[in-house]
């Protein structure tokens, strides 16, 4: 698992239900190093601090694998890499082995798995179609967020080598499903409700699920 391309978002203003949005969503690659913050990526757009930067959301990555199933239902859109406003695309990011609270040494940084991406209006403006949320969310990879444990700078060609795995965790696609089934599987509610690496206030919604 290595990056291919760090992407960062410029402000980008659209019109939403009559009204102006400002959106750090349309992310490109930059060609250069990024360096990792514990509230976020140096240079990067966080238009919305309520829901996105922050401990648990200071960098989000993406599979480049997931890429050609995008692009074969949504053929004329500009892409590149960062089109799911991503600052991280990865290749050879499997979700279904990559696990919530693993940690990764990554260039000069120490990051940390921490939790699910819940894609938003912003995500089905640049997509064009509110359609796409529902894809998103049947398609069950969504990528994954990051703490960052210790702050650096990273690179493309710069792989994840794993230090440390919890001994009971869910995968990052495990995660991603649970949150978004309406039968919640019971087991893998009960291990996400004691799961510290998301934050308090989720683990606390998964126990509200807990039979």
């Amino acid at each position: 698992m290595k990056i291919i391309s760090t992407n960062i978002g410029k402000p980008t203003t659209f019109i939403w239900n009559g009204k102006e949005e400002v959106t750090g969503i349309y992310k490109k690659p930059t060609g250069k190093p990024i360096y990792l913050t514990k509230n976020d990526v140096v240079d990067d757009t966080v238009s919305d601090r309520l829901h996105h930067g922050g401990y648990y959301k200071a960098c989000y990555v993406f599979a480049s694998e997931q890429y050609p199933y995008w692009k074969a239902l949504y053929p004329d859109l500009d892409w590149s890499w960062g089109m799911f406003g991503e600052n991280l695309t990865l290749s050879g990011f499997d979700e279904t082995e990559v696990y919530v609270g693993d940690i990764y040494k990554i260039g000069n940084a120490l990051v940390q798995v921490s939790q699910y991406r819940e894609p938003c209006y912003k995500f089905s403006h640049k997509f064009g179609t509110p359609k796409v949320l529902k894809q998103f969310i049947e398609h069950s990879r969504g990528g994954t967020y990051l703490s960052i444990l210790e702050e650096g700078e990273v690179n493309v060609d710069d792989e994840f080598t794993l230090m440390e795995r919890p001994e009971e965790s869910l995968t990052v696609a495990q995660l991603f499903r649970l949150v978004h089934a309406k039968e919640k599987d019971q087991e893998h509610l009960k291990i996400a409700a004691k799961c510290l690496f998301i934050p308090a206030k989720k683990r606390k919604l998964f126990s509200s699920f807990v039979q």
